[in-house]
């Protein structure tokens, strides 16, 4: 019976980074542009994407960061690029006679992430504000092409 045991104990005690074994699910166009050599050493930057009838909308954790830390780009026309250099700075505390006795908090790496963005979007209408640790991303859609009116031509 400890066969059965040992795999029951093993089933339920999945490794804390299985995160990196399940495949990323794509959301509508918008699919995530990987290119490992590019990303090599760079985190991840956690994302929700919200898809409106106006609009993309990309919210983005980017905690003890500011907005001069991040840099929101679009390269090769369709592909949103979102950077941040990693780099938080540490409370005044390095006074004379004073020293840091513990240091916990990790400091952000530095992260990136791509989108292929889908054609219906204008690129130069996209807009980005940070506030309280969260990056949010608009990127607007074109409205759609005006369907083809029909006109009936009278036959002499």
């Amino acid at each position: 019976m400890s066969g059965v045991a040992d795999v029951v104990n093993h089933l339920l005690n999945f490794p804390e980074n299985i995160e990196k074994f399940i495949s990323t699910p794509r959301t509508h166009d918008l699919s995530e542009n990987e290119n490992e050599n590019e990303n090599k050493g760079a985190s991840s930057i956690p994302v929700d994407i919200l898809d409106t009838p106006k609009e993309y909308i990309f919210y983005l954790d980017v905690p003890g960061l500011s907005k001069s830390d991040i840099q929101v780009t679009v390269e090769d026309e369709n592909t949103l690029v979102i950077k941040s250099g990693g780099k938080r700075k540490r409370e005044d505390g390095e006074e004379e006679g004073c020293k840091y006795i513990r240091m916990e908090r990790r400091a952000p790496r530095k992260s990136i992430r791509k989108f292929r963005l889908p054609e219906n979007v204008n690129v130069s209408a996209i807009t980005a504000k940070c506030e309280n640790g969260v990056l949010t991303v608009v990127v607007e859609k074109r409205p759609p092409p005006a369907k083809p009116k029909k006109v009936e031509v009278p036959v002499a």
